[in-house]
């Protein structure tokens, strides 16, 4: 009997001794101090298929659990718009909910860290109580680089104080005509503003060190987030305007118009790339192997990774492929390495892995896309530091009242003066702070959703003043003025209300109502009631100075000659009290159009240089003021 249980007891020493060898192996990818490359090499040659597909999915949270996370390996989660974790949530309800879900990924056999991605497009935007700064279209008109990467660097602070890496900034799309819905996205039309805008990535990401690979991504810090350079490319062109729609331009329109952009990107380090909607040429982008790995990874030698739009591959369907594994096939194959599949992962599991299994997709694809993505989470620290820093909540608290006055600054830079006076001896900006009493109207000078625009607290933005805090331009303007000054607020008056005018001016705020994307598209570019029959009925009874809250330029020719003064306060955000210190003095207005202001809707698109070229007011205009000295 002894002689069989000896060679036993001999084995299960051995079985046990090589489990704990195993359990002790030195695991390269988990040392910091290995080369990135050294990790990556590691982390991949110990990787199945579904853990690496795993990694090439980002859900929406919405969809997931913490044991979802771990069951498929899950790399990567996204707040779409609007999708939080509670109604007015506190940063610490979100740190806690991104720190549940990274338990889930670091339960997995090889604890690879997730990506947590967010639309934080004008600040930290989906968050209650974040800084909202001015929309892009604002942003450009002050042609100030170093203030957007201020603003970038502001709102990575908030991001990663509410434990979320990634940041789906910037938009870096050129829009050439303002019916498009995304137009406010976009810093201007002319491409060369739009190339000095990429400073955000250094402000979101940190400055990338004069040493650096090109193409390699670089994220400096725990207060930094990965930035997206996004819609790649053309999303700016469509016909009319028409979003998701076809770009139709020449290779050379393209690179020259359209690119230029990418490139910056691309040598500031950018952590990622996301692939627009839209088609050029017919071909939707999505499907687009020549651009995506032929000049994005291989002319521009972008190293990051390249992430679809939200159930972007979804798209890809035609009358002769109409199932969801063609779908995956042709965006797999041409270059997308992650992809937002917010709701069916598990259709896009099976299809992706019987696409290996048959070869219709290599390895070889689906390994450079894991690379990608794990190259990413190296460089940012995720595998050291996976989870929220509860330091940076203090940070983030400190800091508001100094990013709001940020916002607040972007706002002054922001506004352009389009008219200030009915004849050029009489201006009516700056405004007196001492009058016996004056009117405010209009339906946005009251509203703080207006204000902000889409994109904020929901997808399509929010009506009135209580889903998040600010200063609507209403309240700036009672704390701007003299305390004795009485400042009397009807929203829409009608001619009854001035007979007994005693008004020393009014100040008329209308404008667009919030809108994103698609539901933003529109034909005819008007301000929806009661906007104009406010300007028409204030304007034609009291001097009066219009303040015009839109994401483009409007149609306003037939109704300017009625004002006194008009100034495009574009989107400007949380940060009323902006807009107040420019129209009573405390600065000066010194912005300039960074988009063609056009006279009717039947001239576009039309854009500086354009043959056709006749303009209300043209690029680059805006009357500039003093501001008022006093001791």
């Amino acid at each position: 009997m002894s002689r069989i249980l000896l060679p036993l007891v001999g084995i299960l020493f051995l079985s046990c001794w090589a489990a704990m060898a195993e359990a002790e192996e030195y695991m390269k990818y988990k040392d910091p101090k290995q080369p990135v490359g050294v990790r990556i090499k590691d982390l991949m040659k110990r990787m199945t298929l579904p853990e690496k597909i795993g990694q090439m999915m980002q859900l929406d949270r919405e969809n997931v659990t913490r044991g979802i996370m771990t069951k498929y390996f899950i790399g990567s989660l996204l707040s779409g718009g609007g999708s939080v974790p509670a109604i007015n949530a506190s940063a610490k309800t979100w740190v806690k909910m991104v720190n549940r879900f990274q338990k889930g990924a670091l339960a997995t056999r090889l604890g690879i860290p997730m990506i947590y991605g967010i639309d934080a497009v004008h600040g930290h935007n989906n968050v209650y109580k974040a800084t909202i700064f001015p929309h892009n279209v604002g942003l450009g008109v002050t042609r100030d680089p170093d203030l957007v990467k201020r603003i970038g660097a502001a709102t990575a602070l908030e991001v990663r104080a509410t434990g979320i890496q990634y940041a789906f900034a910037p938009c870096i799309a050129v829009c050439r005509d303002p019916r498009w819905g995304r137009c406010y996205e976009s810093y201007s039309e002319d491409y060369k503003i739009v190339r000095s805008m990429t400073e955000l990535i250094p402000g979101l990401q940190g400055d990338i060190p004069a040493n650096s690979q090109k193409g390699v991504p670089y994220v400096g810090g725990r207060d930094k987030v990965a930035a997206c350079a996004k819609h790649y490319v053309g999303d700016g062109g469509t016909v009319k305007g028409i979003n998701e729609n076809n770009t139709i331009l020449s290779w050379h329109d393209l690179l020259s118009i359209h690119m230029p952009a990418y490139y910056d990107s691309v040598a500031k380090g950018v952590s990622t790339v996301m692939v627009s909607y839209s088609s050029w040429n017919g071909q939707k982008m999505h499907s687009n192997r020549d651009m995506i790995t032929g000049f994005l990874k291989n002319t521009l030698r972008f190293r990051g990774f390249v992430i679809s739009d939200w159930q972007g591959i979804d798209r890809l369907t035609d009358p002769k492929h109409s199932n969801y594994t063609y779908s995956i096939e042709v965006g797999i194959n041409a270059g997308i390495d992650m992809v937002m599949v917010p709701y069916n992962y598990t259709e896009f599991i099976t299809g992706l892995t019987d696409l290996v299994n048959k070869r219709i997709i290599p390895l070889s694809r689906i390994n450079d896309a894991v690379k990608r993505i794990l190259r990413v989470k190296f460089i940012m620290g995720l595998f050291e530091n996976p989870f929220a820093d509860l330091s940076l909540l203090i940070i983030g608290d400190y800091c508001e009242q100094e990013h709001r006055e940020l916002a607040r600054e972007a706002v002054r830079k922001s506004l352009v003066l389009l008219k200030n006076g009915k004849s050029s001896d009489q201006p009516l900006l700056p405004l007196p702070k001492k009058a016996s009493k004056i009117l405010v109207a209009g339906s946005h000078a009251d509203n703080l959703g207006y204000q902000c625009g889409g994109w904020t607290i929901e997808w399509q933005g929010v009506h009135g003043n209580n889903w998040t805090e600010g200063t609507t331009i209403l309240n700036a303007i009672k704390t701007t003025v003299d305390p004795h000054t009485e400042v009397v607020y009807n929203e829409n008056p009608d001619a009854n209300f001035f007979k007994s005018n005693d008004f020393s001016y009014a100040i008329v705020v209308v404008g667009e109502y919030p809108y994103a994307e698609t539901d933003g598209d529109t034909k005819n570019l008007t301000i929806p009631d009661p906007g104009l029959t406010t300007i028409t009925n204030v304007c034609g009874a009291v001097k009066c100075v219009v303040v015009l809250i839109s994401g483009r330029p409007v149609v306003i020719e037939p109704y300017v000659a009625s004002m006194d003064a008009l100034v495009a306060a574009w989107l400007p955000g949380s940060e009323g009290q902006g807009v107040a210190d420019v129209l009573f003095g405390d600065y000066g207005f010194t912005g300039k159009l960074a988009r063609t202001w056009f006279k009717t809707v039947d001239q576009l698109p039309m854009n500086v240089g354009d043959s056709h070229y006749d303009p209300l007011f043209p690029f680059g205009f805006g009357l500039e003021t003093k501001p008022i000295k006093t001791n």
